[in-house]
């Protein structure tokens, strides 16, 4: 493959690649690459469409390739490739689409907009389309995946416009990691969330939409934030955040005492006053006396 690409043979390369079901690896490093270094992804695009119509033999590494540019930070790229995927039969546009999970805001409206269509083409809106890609796709997407996708992204929106609101205003001041990670990244997306607003419980409800939707261990999220706020000396935020954790309806006064307990672990610094305070928060004895 490397031989065919450094001799501008394209299309002789992509054959071999698809005639011999190589790796994902293969074409990133091999066809992806040198294609963006030189300046012909349209090349590839065009080449891949006519040695594959359907998309059906490629999607592989159409799909390898957003997951790498993603990653990257190539979102320019990212999503010519995902329009690419598009055009492709209409009842298979969306089908991609879920691929575009970007952090921008512009890309997760039309991410959503792309899924809401593939839903109503699975519901039967576009049973007389064409669907050669979209079989493809649907082994790696069911409905119930998709509707989560979407909520995600709305998510995902809501937590953005939120931490903005925040910046403009002065409270915050970083940018917000993705809900598009694993678990530690959303633990830190609803931590920073719970602390991002003026005050804990503007916070709070989003944040405890974040834990409720993935399924968080929210004690780790609580006691992350309980933690940062005590080593930035915010006692006041801590008691706020002990009386949301109280009132969110899921939390046992064990968890509370848990949640004072790990805050009092990292208070070494912290005024007599403030810790005694803090320690009285507790409901058990046993917690009081530790």
């Amino acid at each position: 493959i490397s031989f065919y690409m450094r001799r501008d043979c394209m299309t002789e390369a992509l054959t071999y690649l698809l005639n011999k079901d190589c790796p994902d690896e293969v074409f990133l490093e091999g066809v992806l690459q040198p294609s963006l270094q030189r300046g012909n992804l349209g090349m590839l695009q065009g080449i891949l469409e006519k040695l594959d119509p359907g998309l059906e033999t490629c999607s592989r590494y159409l799909i390898a390739s957003c997951q790498f540019l993603q990653r990257r930070g190539y979102y320019n790229t990212l999503y010519q490739i995902q329009q690419f995927m598009m055009l492709v039969p209409p009842a298979g546009r969306a089908a991609g689409a879920f691929l575009l999970f970007y952090n921008q805001t512009l890309f997760k409206n039309t991410a959503k907009e792309h899924l809401r269509t593939y839903l109503q083409e699975q519901q039967g809106r576009g049973a007389g389309r064409r669907r050669s890609l979209v079989n493809s796709f649907r082994k790696m997407m069911s409905s119930s995946d998709v509707s989560r996708h979407m909520n995600t992204i709305e998510l995902q929106l809501e937590v953005t416009r939120f931490l903005h609101r925040c910046e403009t205003a002065g409270s915050s001041k970083a940018s917000p990691p993705t809900l598009f990670g694993g678990s530690p990244v959303k633990v830190e997306v609803a931590c920073k969330v719970m602390l991002g607003g003026k005050n804990i419980e503007e916070g709070f409800g989003i944040a405890y939409r974040v834990i409720q939707d993935f399924q968080l261990e929210a004690q780790a999220v609580y006691v992350r934030a309980g933690q940062r706020l005590v080593r930035q000396r915010q006692y006041g935020a801590v008691r706020q955040l002990l009386k949301c954790v109280g009132e969110s309806g899921t939390a046992t006064k064990n968890d509370c005492d848990a949640l004072i307990l790990s805050c009092v672990s990292v208070a070494d610094k912290t005024p007599a006053k403030e810790l005694e305070s803090l320690i009285l928060e507790a409901k058990s004895t046993e917690s009081k006396v530790l």
